[in-house]
């Protein structure tokens, strides 16, 4: 590419550009892979590899050039911290989230059962005495949602979510349209 040569400064933002995309796909690709979605992992590797040897070959073109390795590892660096931007906007996967709360957590179940969300209570042994565990299965996207609900009934509640790989059935409505309409018609 001998318009690199001639204005390596394009040269050098080529490269920058090229690890920020190719290492933002890999972070998605990577975890697609471990949400067990192969075939969009598959499809996205497949882009990410071409952007890769795209930018490989520009530095191997000229290993004297001390730049093109900067843009290399700039963009590399950056590309990790946007990947993870993105990852977090695209909100990928199925959460488990555990909620104690001390304060009427059957009517908390309720509550959550009245906006849509499926909840089983268990009941557990905590260092206080027996407490109620309130288990729902939702979308990353509607986790800050369901935070939300529940910071609203008790600000001094204990939530831990975990990822969940797989599940079978239940109340996990797709969209946030599909939960108002399973909260309608349960009134």
């Amino acid at each position: 590419m001998a318009i690199f040569t001639q204005y390596p400064i394009l040269g050098y933002l080529f490269i920058f550009l090229a690890r920020i995309m190719d290492v933002t796909l890999q972070t998605t690709r990577m975890i697609l892979m471990v949400r067990g979605e192969r075939l969009k992992a598959a499809c996205i590797g497949f882009f990410e590899v071409i952007i890769y040897v795209t930018a490989l070959n520009i530095i191997f073109d000229n290993l004297n050039n001390l730049g093109n390795l900067l843009a290399y590892a700039l963009g590399f660096s950056s590309g990790n911290y946007i990947g993870g931007v993105v990852e977090e906007l695209l909100a990928i996967g199925v959460q488990m989230v555990q909620v104690i709360t001390m304060k009427e957590p059957l009517g908390l179940a309720a509550r959550l059962r009245e906006i849509g969300y499926g909840v089983t209570v268990l009941e557990g042994q905590g260092h206080t005495g027996p407490q109620f565990i309130l288990q729902v299965l939702v979308s990353r996207k509607e986790v800050p949602r369901l935070s939300k609900a529940v910071d609203d009934w008790d600000k001094g509640h204990f939530m831990i979510i975990t990822d969940a790989k797989k599940y079978h059935g239940g109340i996990m409505p797709k969209s946030r349209r599909a939960m108002e309409k399973y909260a309608k018609k349960g009134k």
